[in-house]
Formats: structure tokens, sequence, C-alpha cells
């Protein structure tokens, strides 16, 4: 029945229920006061009517605020959330209506919206799918093409940061550290030579070969740089002579929108910076139990977030031994056996790799003090410190959606239409990329709320610090 009001009249009812029910509470509490002026004084009388009406219509208007925030205010809420993943997030289905059954025309307006956003959203998906098939099949014949010719291939931007680099690179890299996009190519090689090839480049114009050096002097390849119209250079090393076999794992790895990076963007202050400038290096663990004091990391798996999509080819998937048994009821969840870490690197070198990877990066995880105290524990041992700024999916969750929304990993990916396939669920690869997947369809989202700078995402969360601690 009411269901088919209008909203209008809905709210008018819920003042109406205010202003009876207040004259309701006066009318009960001058009775009760009445009589008990019979029984001792007038002013005692009084005192206790004006008493037990406040208290009514204190209780009044709390049950009325109850009714209207669960049938008006949260719904108005999660329908914008819903309207906000399907304009910024690319979620398709249908509103869901439930919710805002009491709603009256707004929830079929706002369906009918969505709806049409979808058709549209849809016919341009199958224009960009059809692109995205010809690019993909010309990359895999490019990268093929690469994989015969016996050199590796990195391209350098004007600022000196890694653009672009195929498998063979990236067995040359692995030598000197983890390949990373959007890395400075300094990290790898040693700045004083290569910095004087450059310079020669940039003299000359023309193709300058050269001995690169790894940073501590204790590698060397040929190399030979060409420059690249509109800046930036090619670095060409000769993998023959380095016994590199090509890595068909290794996908080519790029991302031009780098050359176009300003050169001052990485000095501004981190809180300054916007989104979209940055590197996120998402991850997540599996442990031997829930007690990051006492327990252990059993996997660790991460991926990397730059220009607001995943980088293929840019993950960690590390199994850990943790020294110790690991608990039938927690492999039962994680499915990683003693047998399966036996062998396997133990936490304080996978700490050392994993904060090699997230050089430069802002680190995010789903609850994210869980998974960083493993770290933090081990952080003196290891000899690394883990001084990164860091988002938590979950406080981001409850910006978006509302602090009396679920916020698990579940919930979130059910939210915005993500499927973790079930063999990867609770794997540390799988949960990290899913968090990965989650946080690059936030990004716009939090943009279309006006929340385009590190800073503002960081003043924004500290307000559902009741749920998390804030670890900036």
């Amino acid at each position: 029945m009411l269901a088919k009001l209008s909203l209008r009249l809905r709210i008018f009812l819920f003042f109406c229920l205010l202003g009876l029910g207040g004259l309701a509470s006066v009318g009960v509490a001058l009775w009760f006061g009445y009589g008990r002026a019979l029984d001792t004084t007038v002013a005692n009388g009084f005192t206790f009517a004006a008493i037990l009406a406040a208290f009514l219509i204190l209780g009044l208007t709390v049950a009325i605020w109850l009714l209207f925030d669960e049938n008006v205010a949260k719904p108005i809420e999660r329908l914008a959330s819903q309207m906000r993943t399907r304009a910024h997030a690319g979620v398709d289905g249908e509103v869901d209506m439930t919710a805002a059954r009491y709603l009256g025309d707004l929830a079929p307006a706002a369906s009918a919206v969505t709806k049409q956003l979808n058709e549209t959203a849809l016919t341009t998906a199958q224009a960009i799918a059809q692109e995205t098939a010809r690019l993909t099949a010309e990359k895999a014949r490019l990268t093929a093409l690469l994989t015969e010719i016996p050199v590796a291939t990195i391209l350098v931007s004007p600022t000196g940061q890694i653009v672009l680099y195929d498998g063979q690179a990236a067995e040359v890299l692995a030598q000197l550290g983890v390949p990373r996009l959007n890395a400075q190519i300094t990290d790898y090689f040693d700045s004083k030579t290569l910095g004087a090839a450059v310079a020669q480049l940039g003299r000359t114009g023309k193709d300058v070969a050269f001995t690169a050096q790894s940073p501590d002097g204790s590698q060397s390849f040929d190399t030979k740089l060409k420059p690249m119209e509109g800046g930036g250079y090619l670095m060409v090393i000769d993998s023959q002579t380095l016994d590199i076999a090509p890595d068909a794992s290794r996908p080519l790895v790029y991302d031009f929108d780098l050359l176009d990076q300003r050169r001052g963007a990485a000095e501004m202050d981190i809180l300054d910076r916007p989104l979209r400038s940055l590197c996120f290096s998402v991850f997540d663990t599996e442990t031997t139990g829930l007690l990051p004091h006492k327990d252990d990391v059993v996997q660790l798996g991460a991926v990397r977030v730059l220009n607001g999509r995943i980088i293929e080819g840019e993950t960690i998937n590390q199994l850990v031994d943790p020294g110790r048994p690991i608990p039938p009821a927690s492999t039962k969840v994680h499915k990683v056996t003693d047998a399966m870490v036996r062998g396997q690197p133990d936490i304080r070198a996978v700490s050392k790799r994993f904060h090699d990877f997230s050089r430069d990066a802002v680190i995010v995880a789903h609850n994210a003090p869980f998974d960083m105290a493993f770290l933090h524990r081990q952080a003196k041992e290891s000899g690394v410190s883990w001084d990164h700024p860091i988002l938590d999916t979950v406080l981001l969750s409850a910006v978006l959606f509302g602090a009396s929304e679920t916020h698990t990993l579940d919930a979130l990916c059910d939210r915005l239409s993500i499927t973790i396939p079930t063999e990867l669920r609770h794997t540390a690869l799988g949960d990290a990329r899913a968090t990965a997947e989650v946080l690059v369809k936030m990004l716009p989202m939090l943009e279309a709320r006006g929340l385009t700078t590190f800073g503002q995402v960081i003043e924004e969360t500290r307000r559902h610090g009741r749920l998390l601690e804030d670890l900036n």
C-alpha cells in the first residue's frame, strides 16, 4: 500500500505523524500530570507532565528518524552509489528497486536513466572491443617479432622513465631488480655511464654505442641508444652475449602515456598529486592464522596499477616458507600446504622483493592494517622501511557507498560486477588481482565525487577511522 504513495505524500505523512504524535504525547503527559496533581500539588503535577512530555516527544522523534533513515535516507544513498557505479565504473545490470521501493518515482526514473546509459555504453563497448582485438593481434605479432631478434628493447621517456620493455629486456631488468614500468632507468643502470651516453645522444642526434653497467658495476651490457622523435630514446641491449632465453610468459609491457608525463609531476608533494598520476602496488597475503603478532605469511601476491589500468606482466605470486607447520584450518582456507612452501624463500627475502616492486608507488590492500602488520613485524630483519603512502579499499568503499554498507571484498566485487574465479579466491594473487580491479573501478568514481588528489582522498577516508586505522 505504502509503495504506491508518492514520495512527497510519504514525507508529508512523516511530518503528520511527528505533529500528531507530539500532540498525543503532550495530552498523555497532561493526563498523567493531572492525576499526579490530585495526589500531591499542582506544581508537582505540571513538572511531572512536562518531563514526561519531553521524553515522549524525544522517543517519538528518534523512532520517526529511524523510520526516515531506513526508508528514505539510506535508500537514496544506495541509489546514488548504484548510479555512480554504472556511470563511472562501467557496471551493468538493473538498479535494485527493492531498497528504494518507498521513494516513489525516483527509483524507476534512475533505472530508466541507467538502462539508457547501459545501452549507449554497450554500443561503444562493442566498437572498442573490435579495435582492441585488432590491437591485441598486432601486439602479439610485434611481441613474436621482437622475441626472434637477439636484443632486449627498452623505451625511455624524456624524463628517464621506462615506457616499454619486451620479454628479453624483462630478463635483463630482473637481473638488476624487479622490472617496473614508470621506474627510472637509473634504478637499473649506472647513472654516470648512461648519463654520458644520453648527453652525447642529445648533442649529435645520432645512435650512440656504449657499455652500460649495473649500479654496483658488477655487470656490463653492450648497448646502443637510438633517439626517438619527440624526445626520449630507445635502449637496445645485445642479449645474445648475455645468454638470455626469451621467456614466453613475459609479454610486451608498455604505456605510451608515460611519454607525455610532465617532468615535475614526480617531485610534487604526494598529497597534491592527482590520483591518475600515481602508481599503485596492490597486494594481499595468506597466513598461518589471523594474529599478525604471532602468525606468519605463507604466500604474497601483488599487481601494479598505472594510469588507471592493471599492468599485465608485472606481478608477484610467491609462496613463503613460514619456518613452522601450517595449521590444517588455515590450509583449508588458502590451500597452501607444508609441502608447497618447503624450499621457498622466507618472508625477509620476499619482503625485500615486494619493497622493490613497490618503489615510488602507493601500496593498496583490502584491510591494509592486517597485511601491513606482518610486513612491519619483519621490517628490521628484512632491512627495509615501510614508509609508503597507503590506500585501503575498505575505507574507499565507505567513502563511496556509505559506512553502513558491507565492505568485504566479496561484497565489493558483487557491487562492482567483478568476478573472482572460485579457484583463485583466498589465494594471494587472486585476491590482490580482485582488489586491483576494485581500485580501477573506484578511481573514476572518486574523481566524479571531486576527490581528484591523493590528499583529498586521504582526508575523506579519515572520516571513517572508526572502521579501520589509517596507516598514513
